[in-house]
């Protein structure tokens, strides 16, 4: 957490030393620092997208309160496969700006953490094999594969959910059919096990996993911080 709190009191010091600078240019100017701060207080391979957002910016400064810290993660930042990203929000950053300019800062309390990290379908289907075709079913998730098992070639379609288990997003096949082709049952049960599939999700900055939800254009996975007040070890 050490990290992380020298990223938000700099945040500050940014901030004060351009009081004098038009808003919008101390926004940007602040935003850059802190985008690189960020990257090796969260060990990232990249350099993060930030947005520090509420209007007026030094105002915030000034109250010693900053309602939301966007930080905006590719796979590359992530170091993770092609079709991973994710969103994080700082959500009330407390720092006064007296005791970061006197570098008295004991603590930097953040109201709430929050992170959403996307897997896409193209990711995951990968992970489950070349041909595999996967996208949203209505709450659940449709698999549609071709496999070789038992010396049967087997197309199937099946539906199932997902959820987390520890770090681990799980999709669990419920329900498959063999399409147009006549198999025995015991070769269909052998063949859904194949489209089961364990896939871990990490994030920086101590985000723990929450939650999972079918999207769109992924499968969305919600973090939020255990530890929300970064104190210097």
């Amino acid at each position: 957490m050490r990290a992380v709190l020298g990223v938000l009191v700099l945040l500050v010091v940014v901030l004060g030393g351009v009081a004098l600078v038009a808003d919008p240019v101390a926004e940007g100017m602040a935003e850059d620092r802190v985008a690189v701060a960020l990257q090796d207080a969260g060990a990232l391979a990249g350099t993060p997208q930030v947005d520090i957002t509420g209007w007026p910016f030094l105002t915030q400064a000034v109250a010693g309160t900053y309602d939301e810290v966007r930080i905006g993660l590719t796979a590359a930042d992530l170091g993770q496969p092609e079709g991973t990203r994710a969103d994080v929000t700082l959500r009330g950053v407390h720092v006064p700006l007296s005791d970061a300019l006197s570098g008295s800062v004991q603590e930097v309390p953040v109201d709430r953490v929050d992170g959403t990290a996307t897997l896409s379908y193209a990711l995951l289907s990968r992970e489950l094999g070349a041909d595999t075709t996967l996208e949203r079913a209505g709450d659940g998730l449709r698999v549609t594969r071709t496999v070789e098992v038992l010396g049967y070639t087997v197309p199937l379609t099946a539906v199932g959910g997902v959820v987390l288990e520890g770090d681990e997003l799980v999709i669990e096949v419920e329900d498959a059919e063999a399409a147009g082709v006549g198999v025995p049952d015991f070769v269909v049960d052998r063949a859904v096990a194949l489209l089961d599939l364990r896939y871990p999700v990490r994030l920086p900055f101590g985000l723990q996993l929450t939650g999972v939800t079918p999207a769109d254009d992924g499968v969305d996975v919600a973090a939020q911080a255990t530890d929300t007040v970064f104190r210097p070890s």
